[in-house]
């Protein structure tokens, strides 16, 4: 992981969770995304999936912003 620590990790993705109405029991699917931001990201596949991975960028995307590195790479698009 680059630049946090894993309580930071802990508390910005409990934070983005809150603040989304994410369920807890869901954040382990959005570390790998956290802990990868610039890599390859699923997109929604139009399944009716869930948590969609629409849900899980939309947490990734502001627990990034909430630690202070935002990810620079595009969405997949969908």
């Amino acid at each position: 992981m680059a630049g946090f620590t894993e309580e930071q990790l802990n508390a910005a993705l409990r934070r983005a969770s809150e603040e989304l109405g994410f369920p807890s029991y869901y954040e382990a699917c959005v570390r790998p995304l956290v802990r990868d931001p610039e890599g390859h990201w699923p997109r929604c596949c139009g399944g009716g999936c869930d948590p969609c991975a629409q849900r899980l960028i939309q947490v990734a995307l502001r627990t990034l912003e909430l630690l202070g590195t935002p990810r620079v790479a595009p969405l997949p698009e969908g």
